[in-house]
């Protein structure tokens, strides 16, 4: 199984990135879990939500406390809390930031990368929300998902040019973080 803890504010589509995801596991005859963990939240509140993935059955409905993967979709949470917290060695970190992950401060020991996840999303959707973006670039670095899985889960949710928008952004992040592979 793998777990995935999503971390943002709201109004960012934390909650909506874990259901995409679990939309793209299920297109790959995965089992899925997507879930949120907030209060009373408002519009720039933390948020957390949290997606399972399995080739069984999930029992499991707690909050997601140990992930192998952790997505921050905004850094300003990065001194205000641990978003870390019970990360998996060997765990997975991506963050929205056009920074080299050097210049944000102590991180994990853990495969942590960053992409200027807002900034795509500006340029192909008008706005900057990250969660398409981010889905990209994570199914680049763990290879968990296909790139196609993603776009089809993103075009599934929003039709029309705010689908092959975002589906867009996805895929620029694939390739940016495909070519820093590579080189």
């Amino acid at each position: 199984m793998v777990e995935i803890r999503i971390h943002g504010r709201g109004g960012q589509g934390v909650v909506t990135a874990s259901d995409l995801l679990a939309m793209a596991a299920f297109k790959e005859g995965h089992y899925a879990q997507a879930f949120p963990s907030f209060g009373s939240e408002r519009t720039g509140a933390p948020v957390v939500s949290y997606c399972r993935v399995s080739d069984e059955p999930i029992r499991s409905r707690e909050p997601v406390l140990d992930p192998d993967i952790v997505i921050v979709q905004d850094p300003t949470l990065l001194p205000v809390m641990d978003v870390f917290s019970g990360l998996k060695p060997g765990g997975v970190v991506l963050i929205n930031s056009g920074k080299d992950p050097s210049e944000l401060g102590e991180l994990p020991d853990a495969t942590v990368l960053t992409v200027p996840a807002s900034e795509i999303a500006r340029a192909h959707v008008g706005r900057p929300l990250p969660n398409a973006a981010l889905l990209g670039a994570l199914a680049a670095v763990t290879g968990q998902w296909k790139l196609e899985s993603v776009e089809e889960a993103i075009k599934h949710k929003w039709h029309g040019r705010v689908g092959n928008g975002n589906a867009a952004a996805a895929a620029e992040a694939y390739e940016r973080v495909k070519v820093r592979e590579h080189a």
